[in-house]
């Protein structure tokens, strides 16, 4: 039996992506083992959203060669579709693949074991993304409680800042009966929690023929699928409409928590970013949301340093997190993406400031968030949490439906990974919430 390893940098739709192909290379008969062993075949799905993440990914794909140099190793994935060429003159690459046709790699793997890898030329199969479908993937289990299932693919904002457009293409979306279908075997396999994840995940649906929107999709999921809970992945804020939220509202599968990808405080810095949304409106969707689904809480990314950013512009991005409240953010720093826009504006920021500037954030965020917990404990309400991991003390770490991290106590009765239980919180500190199980 061959061994493969896997390896995933970047987002939630990677790791979906990683995890659909770790399964077929299951079915064909590899034996699916941990990356850092030696292994006969490396898959290594790269990022391209920033240089550390290009560097990163160069880093990974060595790691691979030089723990067996003989092995068929295949990278692919957004770094693989923006830079082939970079990918290829890394001594000891077999194969390379873009963002389209990852599926590819099992069949790649399987050609150069039977021909022995040595007669085979390192190759780069990297399509026009502009042109692609979405490439048919699923999953059928997983290892932990909480499960992505990518349902779109591709985005269409042109942010100056980013180079995932022209890595990822035009917006595309899996069939919805694809997607009901994926879900309910999910929850009939035991998985308690599924997110749906895209580059921009609320755009679903908008290239089909017929009229069907994101709203439709996590109504007939509510009515069909068996799992506990639904979790949505990153949200652009202009696209979540007063609709959205009145019938989000309704759903009893639907979580209360929505991460919003905000970026910025600062309507001159949105402005320059070519983001579809101002500081006004990024309060008003927060507020309509609240009005509705009053427990709801939120989450970010915010990019400090951007060009032309100055001390105010930061500074309103300082206070837009004090007063949405957000229980995290990813705070990181602008990076210089060859190609984009941005990386010919003037006015760069050094790198030192923006460390500072991060730095900044990144405490101003984790007040609030303790501030957000705080006032959770004190309520005394009960969270609804589902069990994941056993602790060495026997405490399991947990999340909430808001996404808190609960820390639940060694309980009298038995409670397992995958259990929805109820827990009183009693205390917080670095983030993680304390609790008791409520025993009926």
């Amino acid at each position: 039996m061959y061994s493969v390893g896997l390896y995933t940098l970047g987002c939630k739709v990677s790791q979906y992506e990683t995890e659909a192909v770790a399964e077929e290379f299951a079915r064909r008969g590899f034996a699916v083992r941990p990356f850092d062993e030696r292994n006969d075949v490396y898959v290594i799905n790269t990022c391209t959203v920033t240089a550390e993440s290009d560097r990163k990914s160069r880093q990974i794909i060595r790691r691979a060669i030089k723990k067996n140099a003989n092995a068929v190793t295949v990278v692919m994935g957004c770094y693989s579709q923006r830079a082939p060429d970079e990918v290829l003159k890394i001594d000891g690459v077999s194969y390379v693949i873009g963002t389209e046709n990852k599926m590819l790699a099992v069949d790649v793997a399987e050609r150069m074991l039977a021909s022995k890898k040595g007669t085979d030329v390192a190759q780069i199969s990297v399509t026009d993304v502009t042109k692609a479908s979405f490439e048919p993937m699923t999953v059928t289990a997983g290892q932990r409680t909480r499960v992505y299932v990518k349902i779109e693919d591709g985005c269409e904002s042109k942010c100056t800042y980013c180079a995932i457009s022209g890595a990822r293409g035009r917006v595309r979306s899996k069939k919805r009966e694809d997607v009901i279908r994926e879900v309910e075997a999910l929850g009939r396999n035991g998985v308690a929690e599924v997110v749906l994840t895209g580059i921009e995940v609320a755009s679903y649906g908008r290239d089909f023929d017929e009229k069907y929107s994101f709203i439709d999709l996590l109504s007939e999921l509510d009515e069909r699928s068996s799992c506990e809970r639904i979790r949505l992945g990153s949200l652009a804020p202009e696209l979540i409409t007063d609709e959205f939220v009145e019938r989000a509202a309704t759903l009893k599968t639907l979580v209360p928590h929505f991460h919003l990808s905000v970026q910025s405080g600062s309507d001159s810095v949105l402005r320059r970013m070519k983001r579809r949304y101002n500081r006004k409106m990024l309060l008003e969707t927060v507020n309509k949301i609240r009005e509705r689904i009053p427990h709801a809480t939120f989450t970010t990314d915010l990019m400090v340093g951007f060009p032309g950013e100055t001390y105010d512009d930061f500074l309103e991005t300082v206070k837009l997190v004090r007063e949405v409240r957000f229980l995290d953010a990813h705070v990181f720093a602008y990076s210089k993406r060859e190609g984009t826009p941005a990386a010919a504006y003037d006015g760069q920021i050094p790198e030192d400031e923006k460390h500072r500037r991060s730095e900044h954030l990144i405490k101003v965020k984790n007040e609030v968030r303790e501030c957000v917990l705080d006032e959770i404990v004190k309520s005394g309400e009960a969270l609804s949490v589902i069990v994941e991991t056993e602790n060495d003390d026997a405490s399991f770490t947990s999340h909430s439906d808001t996404y808190v991290e609960v820390n639940v106590r060694a309980a009298k009765v038995k409670i397992s990974q995958g259990m929805l239980v109820w827990v009183t919180p009693v205390s917080h500190k670095d983030g993680v919430i304390y609790a008791e199980l409520i025993e009926k």
